[in-house]
């Protein structure tokens, strides 16, 4: 016997998520289903599940599920995704709300037709708390060497609720991402893994970027990962204090005032279709 799940997939600047609504029908036990998910060929496909839940620490709660079954703090992209699916879904016709996650409560909001603007807190720059071991105190990490597969690579790092790597490459496109990618996100500097951003400054006001992304693999676009970026190119003194940075899947505009301000995200989200998954009974 078997029970169909009431799914929506939605992506962000083609960061690709399959929804469950978790407040309106009863789910079964999600860790052992994510990855089943998640997979694109006998699945219904999505670099990752989230999960709309009911929260006592926030309007609502999102539960954040990599495409290899591993539960995660934070996805920007996904948070964007998550607000419109509450919107258009008729959980909520607030212009902003708050939301909880394992990195902490933060606050989409309407930005016009299927865009939404996030607040994503403050960037953690000390290295205990993101974590890496790169360096000791407060931080920043900036451009330390890193031993990787034979050579040395300048890697930067802070968290935005998730762990990020940085790197400052020549050409985004040409960088060696399904190499360096998996075996800078299981360096053993980074104790919980980590998101990998491989960057370079086109000017001022913009960035190229393309991620790899922790329990996933490349994906088109990583909101958090494009905050991670954004912060760590202004803390080198390369672009100014608002900057569009340019991924595989579009564009997202990220503004940071520096210090304890918040980081903010604008970008798109969109509903792609919805379905229903058959699942075997518990």
């Amino acid at each position: 016997m078997s029970r169909t799940l009431r799914f929506t997939k939605m992506h962000g600047a083609g960061n690709d998520y399959v929804v469950l609504d978790g407040i309106r029908q009863e789910l079964p036990s999600i860790p052992p289903l994510a990855a089943r998910l998640c997979d694109r060929h006998f699945g219904i496909g999505a670099d990752q599940l989230l999960v709309a839940r009911p929260s006592r620490a926030a309007d609502f709660r999102m539960e954040i599920y990599n495409a290899d079954g591993s539960q995660v703090e934070m996805c920007g992209n996904g948070l964007r995704a998550f607000y419109k699916f509450l919107r258009d879904h008729g959980h909520t016709d607030a212009d902003e709300i708050s939301v909880e996650t394992l990195g902490g409560v933060v606050h989409p909001g309407w930005a016009g037709p299927d865009r939404v603007r996030v607040e994503m807190g403050q960037p953690v720059l000390a290295p205990a708390k993101i974590p890496t071991t790169l360096g000791t105190g407060d931080g920043p990490i900036l451009d330390v060497p890193l031993e990787i597969d034979g050579e040395t690579l300048r890697v930067s790092s802070v968290s935005m609720g998730n762990p990020h790597a940085v790197v400052f490459v020549e050409d985004p496109d040409r960088a060696d991402v399904g190499r360096l990618g998996p075996l800078i996100e299981h360096h053993s500097a980074f104790p919980n893994r980590a998101n990998v951003a491989f960057v370079t400054p086109l000017g001022r006001d913009r960035i190229r970027q393309r991620t790899w992304e922790r329990g996933v693999g490349e994906t088109l676009a990583c909101g958090s990962g494009a905050c991670a970026a954004a912060v760590v190119a202004m803390l080198r003194g390369v672009v100014d204090e608002e900057v569009r940075v340019e991924l595989r899947g579009g564009e997202l505009e990220i503004s940071w005032k520096g210090g304890d301000a918040p980081v903010i995200m604008t970008g798109p989200a969109a509903e792609v279709f919805t379905g229903e998954f058959p699942i075997p009974e518990e």
